[in-house]
């Protein structure tokens, strides 16, 4: 049976990580949290969840430092990561991706579109998360 894909979600609002939370887990997806750039990486590296939910916007390092540690890590860079943050997306959408994130995202996020994102980017590697298959309401 296929393991079910991991994805950490880092956001300092509590409200935020509740609901993706909820919105990942009924469509079958395992999360986990940090709070912030410290706690991020120290997750990640425990977790080495297969898809990561970033803020930019965070205490103990922003989004920013969190994505330069990942990519400066063997075992953390190939982790696709998505960031969703309210910061200005004229300025900072090709900062994200030229710091190594793989889709740029302003919140507030449409559900649907993350979903079909996070799937898109795992679906290599996770045959059952294909963009075809149907979000839980």
């Amino acid at each position: 049976m296929a393991q079910t894909p991991t994805v950490l979600i880092v956001d300092d609002d509590p409200d935020l990580r509740r609901g993706l939370n909820l919105r990942l887990r009924a469509n079958h997806f395992d999360t986990a949290y940090a709070t912030d750039g410290f706690s991020a990486i120290a997750m990640a590296q425990k977790e080495r969840p297969d898809l990561i939910i970033l803020d930019i916007g965070l205490p103990a390092g922003d989004g920013f430092i969190v994505l330069d540690r990942l990519q400066q890590s063997a075992q953390l860079s190939a982790i696709p990561v998505i960031v969703l943050t309210a910061r200005d997306p004229q300025y900072n959408r090709d900062r994200t991706l030229r710091a190594g994130a793989c889709a740029f995202l302003q919140k507030p996020a449409d559900n649907n579109e993350l979903l079909d994102l996070i799937r898109n980017t795992l679906s290599p590697a996770w045959p059952g998360t294909s963009a075809a298959a149907q979000p839980a309401g």
